[in-house]
């Protein structure tokens, strides 16, 4: 199967430069790059140029990677949007991941590493460096009104399902762990987001971790 990947960056060198890298990749395809959100907002009104991952940029004009990905997170959520931007730093980070972003790569990643970025945001739904998990982690830890597990009510099956979180399984494969539907652990994932207060499966990981649940 061959995924359509779609390449956000005002900056045109830079885009036709990372579509021609993902060219060589076995399994992926560039649809087209778009130079801000509303150009891709423009394109999705037809059907063909919707792709299954979007690689965003952060910095750009009229519509910056913020907004984009929120609008694509309200209006297509079955699309993996992955940052690849110069920025590093804790904000845009957490502010791409609150906004929908399921990965986030600097843009001097090496082909090799977005590569394995890319066919792990298909197999796995995410894609994190270390460096990356590590200020997503510091973040949650520096939050002191943050929930924990003493203050809010857990059933054993959502208990159940943090347990599996941390693994490199997929939701249809927790489901089959569970012995339950897909629609059944999306329902978990969901009241779980609401209880915990947070927006991403990365999100449950760092409460399941940083609470010692086991």
């Amino acid at each position: 199967m061959t995924y359509k990947v779609v390449v956000v960056d005002d900056h045109l060198l830079i885009a036709k430069a990372i579509s021609s890298i993902i060219e060589g990749f076995s399994g992926f395809e560039v649809l087209y790059e778009a130079e801000n959100g509303k150009v891709l907002i423009d394109k999705f009104k037809v059907r063909v140029n919707i792709p299954d991952i979007v690689l965003m940029d952060i910095s750009m004009p009229i519509m910056n990677g913020f907004e984009t990905t929120q609008w694509l997170t309200d209006n297509y959520p079955d699309i993996l949007v992955m940052a690849l931007s110069v920025q590093d730093d804790d904000e845009s980070l957490i502010k791409m991941i609150k906004s929908g972003a399921k990965g986030y790569l600097h843009k001097n990643v090496h082909p090799a590493e977005l590569e394995i970025a890319l066919k792990t945001l298909i197999d796995k739904g995410m894609y994190f460096p270390a460096w990356a998990t590590s200020k997503i982690f510091m973040s949650i830890s520096k939050k002191d009104d943050k929930k924990t597990t003493n203050e809010i009510k857990l059933s054993d099956r959502e208990l159940a399902f943090l347990n599996f979180v941390c693994t490199e399984l997929t939701y249809k494969e927790i489901a089959d762990r569970m012995c339950c539907s897909p629609r059944t652990v999306e329902g978990y994932r969901d009241a779980l987001f609401e209880k915990l207060g947070v927006k991403t499966r990365v999100g449950l990981a760092m409460y399941v971790v940083k609470n010692n649940i086991s």
